[in-house]
């Protein structure tokens, strides 16, 4: 279900009309409309408002939109409360339990990827002060478990915030910058050990009976940032506001290399004995990139990063990211763009841009984000890269499986001629393959006619779940501009069932005497297949 289908039945168990929730929201009833149907992304912004006004959380409409709604009784689906949602998530579970063992398999592959990889992970100290961090603590130590080195960067400002307010203090700020003077740096320190020390206490959990059960996680913290003064900007001076100047890689890989998870405050320190105030992202990437992380993920408020039609963008190049936030700029009407997203988004792109293979950007308000984001072939949220993750290449003997896997399907169906693996194994050079995160999800063949300088294009196939974007296209003209450059001025196909795909691509009919006379002479007249040729 989705997010905009979970607002929907929720406001109908209130009996609440969409005219009302608009009133209590303050937005246009027909953009909400648009939102329940799933044709308008939603910002955390409004999403908070919406939650409020249908008396729940937005973890709850979250995890909602995750449960099939028959799971729930209608007396549960007016009165949410931990209970219920443990009874239904039980009853979701024995009743699905293929899919969940097809998942476990799916897993796989990220399992064997991800151990002795180092994740750095970040997060607002909002998770810490909503007591969001326990179920994270559960998904940690399932990484911990599966030999991932992690380093954890955690914020502090609703800490920070907290503690002026105590002191009567008024925060200062100068272009999102807080500026830190001694009275504020005070409650600085004070709210980032009393952080550092609540999630200590937290990955030190054991329970029995628990997802920490059996748990040993050491965590080491300590002075591995080297901080300087930002000084005076725009002639405001920021005082111990800072920004980090080196991180101590070499003692963090110690610490990794022990078995140790290393927690990272955003706190840094300076030759001269000083202490500054740094910003989350500033630690994160700059931790990241020292370590050469395999992964950066950032937990925040929105569950993604949408595009200015409000679409949620599962994917995007560093360049990409860059358009946006220009984009984002120039419309002051960006109404997708949640607030996280313009601290965020800037600090993924500058770790894609310094070696950071892939930067995740989260919800931290679904439980098991990270598992999702990380373990699912679509993921949750938003990973940025610095290049395209698609990539096409001539196959080798190390594809086949892959290949098999996409066209055995198309050959039960009727669409492809049987081949099996011996086949494919003895013509793998005449394969083409396209990728997705190294992963197979296309594949098509050219066979060679060099006596007519003609080449057969063949078992074209793309993996379902990357249907309808244009990868057969892509594929298609990849494997002509290979026929190009080899020197053959044509292509040929035999097809059953797809004519009209080729036709659409210029091809034309022809006769099978017009095939090469080897191919005459394989041609399946009790198949029929129909002929068509382009010049290239």
């Amino acid at each position: 279900m989705t997010i905009g289908l979970t607002i929907r039945h929720q406001r109908k168990a209130l009996n609440m009309t969409l005219q009302a929730l608009a009133n209590k929201v303050g937005a246009d009833a027909g953009n909400l409309s648009r939102i329940e149907r799933g044709e308008l992304g939603i910002s955390e912004t409004i999403l908070r408002k919406i939650a409020e006004a249908l008396n729940c959380t937005p973890a709850y409409l979250y995890l909602q939109s995750d449960m099939p709604k028959a799971a729930l009784s209608a007396q549960e689906q007016r009165q949410p409360n931990l209970t219920t949602l443990s009874h239904a998530a039980g009853k979701v579970h024995a009743s699905n339990v293929k899919e969940f063992v097809n998942w476990f398999r799916s897993a796989a592959p990220y399992i064997h990827a991800f151990g002795g990889s180092t994740f750095v992970i970040a997060f607002g100290g909002e998770v810490v002060s909503e007591q969001q961090f326990v179920a994270l603590s559960h998904d940690l130590n399932l990484l911990a478990s599966l030999e991932v080195r992690l380093v954890l960067v955690h914020g502090a400002r609703p800490q920070i915030e907290q503690r002026l307010k105590r002191d009567k203090l008024t925060p200062a700020f100068h272009n999102g910058l807080r500026v830190t003077d001694d009275a504020a740096m005070e409650a600085v320190k004070e709210a980032n050990g009393a952080v550092r020390v609540e999630i200590e206490a937290l990955l030190s959990m054991g329970i029995a009976n628990s997802p920490m059960a059996g748990a040993d996680i050491r965590v080491a913290s300590g002075n591995f940032v080297t901080a300087k003064p930002m000084g005076v900007r725009e002639g405001v001076d920021l005082q111990h506001t800072g920004e980090v100047r080196r991180v101590d890689a070499v003692g963090i890989q110690k610490r990794l290399d022990d078995n140790e998870l290393v927690l990272l405050s955003p706190l840094g320190y300076s030759p001269t004995g000083e202490a500054f105030n740094l910003s989350l992202e500033d630690v994160a990437v700059s931790a990241a990139v020292a370590l050469d992380a395999d992964k950066l993920i950032f937990l925040m408020d929105s569950e993604g990063v949408h595009n200015l039609r409000g679409e949620l963008l599962r994917e995007m190049t560093a360049e990409k990211a860059k358009n946006l936030l220009r984009n984002v700029k120039d419309n002051e009407q960006a109404i997708n763009i949640s607030e996280d997203i313009n601290y965020y988004l800037p600090a993924a792109v500058r770790a894609c841009e310094h070696g950071v293979a892939r930067t995740h950007l989260i919800s931290r308000h679904i439980d098991g984000a990270i598992i999702q984001e990380l373990f699912t072939l679509d993921g949750i949220g938003t990973m940025v890269t610095e290049l395209s993750l698609e990539s096409m290449r001539q196959a080798n003997i190390d594809d086949v499986g892959g290949i098999l896997k996409l066209i055995e399907p198309l050959e039960a169906e009727g669409f492809l001629v049987r081949r099996g693996r011996e086949h494919i194994e003895m013509e793998i050079e005449h394969f083409y393959v396209m990728e997705h995160d190294n992963r197979i999800i296309g594949c098509a063949a050219l066979y060679p006619f060099k006596s007519e300088r003609m080449a057969e294009f063949a078992c074209l196939a793309i993996d379902p779940a990357y249907r309808g974007g244009g990868r057969g296209d892509k594929l298609f003209y990849f494997c002509a501009n290979q026929a190009k450059e080899i020197g053959f001025k044509s292509l040929f196909c035999l097809t059953t069932r797809t004519e009209h795909w080729f036709l659409e691509r210029g091809f034309t009919e022809q006769s099978v005497d017009k095939l090469p006379a080897e191919k005459q002479k394989l041609y399946n007249f009790q198949r029929n297949s129909k002929v068509f040729s382009k010049t290239l």
